[in-house]
């Protein structure tokens, strides 16, 4: 596990090896605004504490040692860019990696069998999508274990032993409750912001910030959600692996 990117959550504040503090809000609506830490240095691994006895480390980044970057799709709602990026996947040969809660496994079985069926990885989201920080202890583990039984109902796959936090809303008792629960979670290096087109964010300025932003193990935050992902993803791809990276899911990266 030593070449595994790690970050122990504190609060929502992140110091990089450069000294770079940076805070994130990532949300699906305008309403809902949580403020999550980006962590974007390679220099330093690990960013270790204790909690309640214990070391919670989660993965924000890959292999550092390789030409590789990781692309994971957020899947909750609604699947507008689906089709197009399995289809994309499909025309790259590569395997994908999805994170997807438990109420759309219900809503889209087809879609989620496919997803199996093409051999990429699917982890948690919970079942309902909800601010995890804001459930007590109980309600953390409901949503996790909800979820994984509803995807093991289905595609007889289990989702562990990853997890990512809806909103990126997640402190030192979620990644506790977590980890009791068999889970380990996995925030992102970069988030794309193809979450934010309802905004006002373009197409243009999701494929710039993600190819300004392409350095070993980057492991960049996407959704099926929408239509920016789905428009640019098969250039995005093309621009990456022709500068000489590879792309890989999760499990491949790290």
């Amino acid at each position: 596990m030593s070449r595994l990117s790690y970050i122990t959550i504190v609060a929502v504040v992140v110091l990089s090896a450069t000294g770079i503090i940076s805070i994130a809000a990532h949300s699906h609506s305008q309403s809902q605004q949580v403020a999550a830490a980006s962590f974007r240095s390679s220099a330093v691994k690990t960013i270790s504490t204790s909690t309640l006895g214990t070391s919670i480390k989660e993965i924000v980044r890959g292999d550092t040692s390789k030409k590789e970057v990781i692309f994971t799709f957020d899947g909750g709602g609604t699947i507008q860019s689906a089709d197009t990026i399995l289809n994309v996947l499909a025309k790259h040969h590569l395997k994908g990696t999805f994170f997807l809660t438990g109420k759309m496994v219900e809503a889209h079985p087809d879609l989620v069998k496919h997803i199996t069926a093409a051999g990429h990885e699917i982890f948690n989201h919970t079942f309902d999508h909800p601010s995890l920080t804001k459930l007590t202890n109980d309600q953390i583990t409901e949503e996790l274990t909800k979820m994984e039984s509803t995807l093991q109902s289905l595609t007889g796959t289990s989702p562990k032993p990853y997890f990512r936090a809806p909103y990126g809303a997640r402190n030192n008792r979620v990644l506790s409750v977590a980890a009791k629960d068999g889970y380990q979670s996995v925030y992102w290096t970069i988030d794309a912001l193809d979450w934010k087109n309802p905004q006002g964010e373009t197409a243009a300025q999701v494929k710039e910030r993600i190819l300004s932003h392409v350095t070993p193990g980057t492991i960049y935050l996407m959704h099926i959600g929408d239509t920016i992902t789905g428009n640019i993803l098969d250039d995005v791809f093309t621009t990456i692996e022709a500068r000489g990276y590879k792309i890989v899911s999760l499990t491949q990266g790290i």
